[in-house]
């Protein structure tokens, strides 16, 4: 059984940091792509970044582009997202997912790529 354990969420005035972390226990971790995705209330669920499984290749949302980084540590079976310049706008409950297909593809933003998904962590930006 995978699961996966996201942590580091918080409250943070715009312009701070925050590091995400997402902890995968069970099935293979270097095999998978991973990604993040976050969903405000009232919105759906949508694409921020994704990293392949070998670490050569990632995908990141063009609107947090230069401010967001996503990372993984196959040692530690853990991604990261580093979140920097934070805007009010990137408030929302932020999920880390696993796709058994570990390159990226076309098709990496779809949450429906996904077989497995952490409970989320909270990000609220203050202005």
């Amino acid at each position: 059984q995978v699961q996966l354990v996201e942590s580091g969420g918080g409250v943070m005035q715009a312009g701070g940091s925050l590091r995400l972390s997402c902890v995968v226990s069970g099935g293979t971790f270097s095999a998978y792509s991973m990604g993040w995705f976050r969903q405000a209330p009232g919105k759906e669920r949508e694409f921020v970044a994704a990293i392949s499984y070998r670490l050569d290749e990632t995908y990141i949302r063009d609107s947090v582009k230069g401010r967001f980084t996503i990372s993984r540590d196959n040692a530690k079976k853990t991604v990261y997202l580093q979140m920097n310049s934070l805007k009010p706008e990137d408030t929302a409950v932020y999920y880390c997912a696993a796709n058994r297909f570990g390159v990226i593809k076309g098709s990496s933003w779809r949450p429906r790529e996904y077989e497995y998904w952490g409970q989320g962590t909270q990000v609220s930006v203050s202005s």
